[in-house]
């Protein structure tokens, strides 16, 4: 939780001016930020589920 860390870092994809995100899609309130990794090009892994024959 960012609340109880004594910092917290964000990675993000870009970033953009106040106001160009809708409140209800924000995650962690800036308040909470303390340094921001700029990553434009970020891997994305997708976990995919493996399951044995029965």
């Amino acid at each position: 939780c960012a609340m109880a860390g004594k910092i917290t870092v964000v990675e993000v994809e870009e970033i953009v001016e106040t106001g160009e995100i809708d409140p209800d899609d924000v995650h962690l309130p800036g308040i909470f930020v303390h340094r921001i990794v700029l990553n434009t090009n970020p891997e994305k892994r997708i976990e995919q589920r493996t399951v044995r024959a029965k």
